[in-house]
């Protein structure tokens, strides 16, 4: 009995657990099915806000800069050509390339043996000449004694002749008498045409001798040049280049020895778009003599020089655009035709005009703004000119109003932002300096002593910095990049 009792109330406490556990079961079934089919109350949203550069605009009066980039080139340029063929004999002793030669200088001489005899010659026929004219002088002289004899003995005969007439006619003479004298008064005017042929010839024969030397003359001045052309002069001060000639080379005639170039007087030559070029000129439509300055990479130790807008392209060259502009160097020591240069123009200013970031400005022409509350507002500016990193706009529309200095995708108008104000005028950071090993700083003084195309001013300029415990990072850069390092 008392096992069937135990058995029994096992059986019943199992049946309560069980029950217990599915009643419990139910109960967190319940529970969860509750609380998925319950609507969450939503959190707060909370605004985001964005952290913006923002630049002041203040509009001002702002000369707008053109840039371009052109070639150094001398206004004066010479070349060198022999007007004649023969042998150098003598070659000046700057005559070689870079060479400095002077005014009236002389730089070739040309053997002149040939030249000298032709003028000899010249020389000789120019006596011939002379002499030949005396002497149709003195025979013109001749002819005219003739002359005045025949008609002195015309006139003799004629008197003798009215004589024997006379006598006819009162009977003492004869008539043989009259026909004698008749035929000797013919003789003498035949003898009178014949002296006054030969004074005409005599005479012609002195414009012939004339004509003749005249011509000798202009032989001999001819020599006389050809013999000058045997020696080369300097028509100014300059510098050679393209020097091809040495002493006792056969040169010929019309062959190029040299150039001769003026460094002092130098321009640059470079090229703008047309709409660029429109900006340039003045109410009449002439070009303006805007102030220039050219600029010339040397390892960062840059070359100014400063000049004045001169005169544009006659004509626009086949395949090409826009304009080519030539502008005037004052001074340019250290430049050299052929420098590939950076030209900076100085446009008419612009009145009213804002500086501004050019990454502040859209692709359609629109800027984002600060109103009161610190939200962006979406203004619509006038482009007026690009400025390196800068854009030039109309300031009517952004006048003291604070500009996003860069846009990006997220910002748009209607959001809120938290405004990063920056200095106008911020203070340039001084340039990063190097401290370098002694064989690094030896091989960047060699490579700038080995130098040809750097100018002496700026090499002596890099090497005392380069001579310097420190040396700025940006010219290390510069000369490693031209070496490879």
């Amino acid at each position: 009995m008392r096992f069937l009792r135990q058995s029994l109330t096992g059986l019943v406490l199992a049946a309560l657990t069980l029950g217990l556990l599915v009643y419990a079961g139910l109960l967190v079934q319940g529970a969860v099915q509750t609380r998925l089919a319950d609507t969450p109350e939503p959190a707060p949203a909370r605004e985001r806000v964005f952290a913006v550069n923002v630049v002041e605009a203040q509009p001002s009066t702002v000369t707008p800069v053109l840039s371009a980039y052109g070639t150094v080139q001398s206004r004066r340029e010479l070349e060198i050509r022999t007007a004649l063929t023969g042998r150098v004999i003598e070659l000046a002793d700057g005559f070689e390339e870079g060479g400095q030669v002077t005014e009236g200088q002389v730089l070739v001489r040309i053997d002149p043996a040939d030249t000298q005899a032709v003028l000899d010659r010249a020389e000789s026929d120019i006596a011939d000449a002379e002499a030949e004219a005396r002497e149709a002088e003195r025979a013109v002289a001749l002819a005219s004694d003739e002359l005045a004899a025949a008609r002195d003995q015309a006139d003799l005969r004629n008197r003798a002749l009215t004589r024997q007439q006379d006598l006819v006619d009162r009977g003492v003479g004869t008539a043989a008498a009259v026909e004698t004298a008749e035929l000797a008064a013919s003789a003498a005017r035949q003898a009178v045409l014949a002296s006054r042929q030969a004074l005409a010839q005599a005479e012609a024969r002195v414009d012939q001798a004339a004509t003749t030397l005249a011509r000798a003359r202009i032989a001999r001045d001819e020599a006389q040049r050809r013999l000058d052309d045997t020696v080369i002069r300097a028509s100014f001060d300059g510098t050679l280049a393209e020097v091809s000639v040495i002493e006792g080379r056969l040169v010929s005639a019309n062959e190029q020895l040299a150039r001769l170039i003026d460094p002092s007087s130098l321009e640059v030559a470079f090229r703008v778009s047309t709409q660029s070029y429109a900006r340039l000129l003045d109410a009449d439509g002439q070009l303006r003599a805007a102030p220039v300055t050219a600029v010339l990479d040397v390892f960062g130790t840059d070359l100014t020089a400063t000049g004045t807008l001169n005169r544009a392209g006659a004509a626009v060259g086949e395949g090409q655009t826009g304009r080519l502009l030539f502008a005037r160097l004052d001074a340019a020591p250290g430049f050299r035709p052929g420098d590939f240069v950076s030209v900076e123009i100085e446009e008419t200013p612009l009145e009213n005009v804002a500086r501004l970031p050019a990454t502040a400005l859209s692709p359609s022409g629109e800027v984002l703004v600060l109103n009161d509350d610190e939200r962006l507002e979406t203004v619509a500016v006038e482009l007026l000119r690009r400025q390196g990193d800068d854009v030039l706009v109309a300031g009517d529309a952004v006048a003291g109003l604070s500009v996003v200095a860069e846009r990006t995708p997220l910002l748009g108008a209607g959001i809120k932002v938290r405004p990063l104000r920056t200095t106008p005028q911020a203070a340039q950071a001084p340039p990063d300096m190097l401290e370098l090993s002694d064989e690094r700083r030896q091989r960047l003084v060699a490579f700038v002593e080995a130098s040809e195309r750097m100018p002496a001013e700026a090499k002596s300029r890099i090497l005392a910095q380069l001579g310097q415990p420190s040396v700025p990072a940006d010219v290390v850069q510069r000369i490693e990049a031209r070496i490879g390092g």
